[in-house]
């Protein structure tokens, strides 16, 4: 395994390995190696902060101890010892060490340099300075993720570390700073603000930090604010350290008081998109009354722009139309209300809810919005209210979500509204998982979508239907039309600055690889070499741990939760392999399905029955085929007949399709062999079921 280790925060370390041959779950998030006590872990980073140099024991037993104890060298040895254990528990008796070695009179960790995340901090701001302002503003933003707190947290009384957390602690505010000034350099004021404003608020003596917010709230149209937060630096550096400001404080209040031209972002396309945004929330601040109700549309208009950036972006976005929703029920007006909640029409392409509790909230207020709305009366907010309900209502077993879509549909169609006829697909798409077998009904959804996003310019939409599409032809391996989709939607996101697609059409990649062994030509870019072979195991783990790692950050936790351990499980079973049986992996809401396979991997059969007897119907999502196959083979093992009946019928209408590949991420294989294999275990069992014929 390999191992990383953390002090970005409470020290610790991680099984960073994502291996098809292991049980590791393929993060740091899920691979925490046990340290044993607080001495254990206290040896450990005072070998970090050595950087690979040899600490003597006595420097060690000096360093644990203000009065080290009678048999401190032997304790040491022990803290050692466990720690060799836990960082390297496969190595062979009588091996030497990898990674803690014995050197001269002392022990050093010979970490490389990518495995410290102080280290590769150090590194990352160091390269963030030779890059492209946008490129190094990606790296910093990464790089300040991964703090966890302060360095070395556990350890801030200790001599040995008070120079390193100092160095580290100073090298992260620099960091900060720096991604403020990346930020102002690519006309981003406004995102830089509420950070820079923490920051002195934090850390009031940093002179370059009340410069860079200032001059962000100028670049903002906010010059009032700007002169107020160096009227308040004055004051706090004065009371707090008893000095005035430093000349670039001072110079900047007084290009501010004459509106200095060299303040501005300097011409080009970024900038002048700046300043036209500047300047525009300028004068609709001024000009729009701070209780007028058309902010709160204008507010919804940003947050449906907002979650298509992905990221933190989607996140806040979600959390803050919540917010908009009741600020419009406030007011009592059905009509605004219904357009606030229609307006954001983000489209959706996967099945399972980033938050359960926050879709059943706008469901009610969409439900209580459209009770309000007199019958026959605004029908375009009536069809954006039902829409709503038919996306929010996703993995819901209900007969409302799938009446809803209809209506919608119905509506946008009769008025001739392309938008919210396009909106309200999405809505009948989220409802068409009610039984197995459904690509080819998707896949006409997501041609319509396509065909009427293109004629009418709605191009989130138009990726929407392109992945759709990806999805249907996929499941119904036709990966020649899954190829074309893919690169139209990627080629969409990037013209037109939509990151969130190619999570998708990369998890797309890694599920073809394993299918047909060979990577699309849009992606190689060339055609293969005369004589090549298909991918290797390797190969294929190496494009999952790619898509994997697309999901950090992305802010759809109803994705990522569960989904990379599940990636390999059924790449495992997919190759011949039992399921991993690491207790450390977080399966998510998919663990009802997997754990009957890890305990058969286990070989705790008696256990694994009972666990596929508490086994749920899986959710009616793009997972659906993929969950009840999971049942299906536990139940074939431990010779639950009951459990392969109800597989064998919920799967049997997907016979043409190939199991999981409908949700574009991932593959059981055919659903044929599935169905074969089911047939003839209850045949064995005395149960006659009609075969069905077997894919390839």
């Amino acid at each position: 395994m390999r191992v990383v280790f953390g002090v970005l925060g409470p020290v610790t370390a991680w099984n960073a390995a994502w291996d098809i041959a292991g049980d590791a779950a393929g993060s740091a998030a899920g691979g925490a190696i046990f340290l044993r006590g607080p001495r254990h872990r206290e040896v450990l980073a005072r070998l970090i902060v050595a950087r690979r140099r040899v600490v003597p024991i006595t420097g060690l037993v000096e360093d644990l101890w203000d009065d080290p104890p009678p048999g401190a060298v032997s304790a040491v040895r022990t803290f050692v010892a466990a720690l060799r254990r836990a960082l390297e528990p496969g190595r062979p008796p009588r091996t030497p060490p990898r990674l803690l070695v014995t050197e001269g009179p002392g022990y050093a960790l010979r970490a490389e340099p990518d495995e410290v995340d102080a280290w590769r901090f150090e590194r990352a701001v160091s390269a963030a300075a030779t890059l492209p302002p946008r490129d190094g503003l990606t790296l910093l933003a990464e790089a300040l993720g991964w703090w966890r707190g302060p360095a070395y947290a556990e350890f801030a009384d200790q001599t040995w570390a008070r120079t390193e957390r100092s160095r580290l602690a100073e090298l992260r505010l620099h960091a900060v700073e720096r991604r403020a000034e990346l930020r102002l350099a690519l006309g981003l004021a406004a995102e830089a603000v509420p950070d820079l404003d923490a920051h002195v608020a934090e850390h009031p003596w940093r002179e370059d930090a009340w410069r860079l917010l200032a001059l962000a709230l100028y670049r903002t149209g906010r010059q009032g604010d700007a002169l107020a937060v160096l009227r308040r630096a004055r004051t706090t550096l004065v009371r707090q350290l008893g000095v005035d400001p430093g000349p670039p404080l001072r110079r900047l209040e007084a290009d501010i008081l004459h509106q200095a031209g060299h303040l501005d972002l300097a011409p080009g396309p970024g900038g002048a998109a700046a300043r036209v945004w500047a300047q525009t929330a300028a004068v609709y601040d001024r000009a729009v009354t701070s209780g007028a109700r058309a902010r709160l549309e204008s507010t919804v208009g940003l947050l449906r722009s907002l979650a298509m950036t992905g990221g933190a972006g989607l996140e806040a976005a979600c959390r803050h139309r919540l917010e908009a929703i009741a600020a419009a029920e406030e007011l009592g007006d059905a009509e605004l209300t219904a357009r606030v909640i229609g307006t954001y029409d983000v489209p959706a392409i996967w099945t399972r809810s980033d938050d359960p509790e926050q879709a059943a909230r706008v469901v009610a207020a969409a439900e209580r919005t459209l009770a309000d709305i007199p019958p026959g009366a605004h029908e375009a907010a009536r069809a954006g209210l039902l829409a709503t309900i038919a996306v929010e209502s996703r993995g819901i077993r209900s007969a409302r979500g799938p009446r809803a879509a209809r209506e919608a549909e119905e509506i946008a169609r009769r008025l001739d509204d392309p938008a919210l006829l396009a909106f309200a697909l999405n809505g009948v798409f989220m409802q068409t998982f009610h039984r197995a077998g459904l690509a080819p009904r998707r896949d006409e959804i997501g041609a319509e979508l396509v065909a009427l996003s293109t004629r009418h310019g709605l191009v989130a939409f138009q990726i929407l239907g392109h992945l759709i599409r990806l999805q249907a032809r996929a499941a119904l391996a036709d990966f020649t039309e899954a190829d074309r989709h893919a690169a139209a939607a990627d080629l969409l996101a990037e013209r037109h600055e939509r990151p969130l697609a190619s999570v998708f059409t990369r998890w797309y990649r890694a599920l073809r690889l394993t299918e047909t062994g060979r990577a699309p030509l849009a992606e190689a870019g060339r055609a293969p070499e005369a004589g090549a072979g298909p991918a290797s195991l390797a190969e294929v783990e190496a494009a999952y741990r790619d898509a994997a790692a697309r999901l950090d950050g992305a802010g759809m936790p109803g994705l990522e939760h569960g989904l990379p351990p599940l990636a390999l499980l059924c790449l495992r079973l997919r190759y011949g392999l039992p399921a991993p049986t690491d207790e450390r992996v977080d399966w998510g809401p998919y663990e009802p399905w997997a754990r009957s396979l890890v305990l058969l991997a286990r070989d705790r059969p008696a256990e694994a029955a009972a666990a596929l007897r508490e086994v749920p119907d899986p959710p009616r999502d793009l997972l659906f085929e993929a969950l009840w196959c999971l049942a299906g083979r536990a139940a074939i093992a431990v010779g639950d007949r009951e459990t392969m009946e109800r597989a064998h019928g919920e799967l049997a209408p997907a016979a043409a399709e190939l199991a999981g590949a409908g949700s574009g991420l991932l593959t059981l294989g055919p659903v044929s062999r599935h169905l074969d294999d089911l047939a003839e275990a209850l045949a064995r069992h005395g149960t006659a079921t009609r075969p069905r014929p077997r894919r390839g």
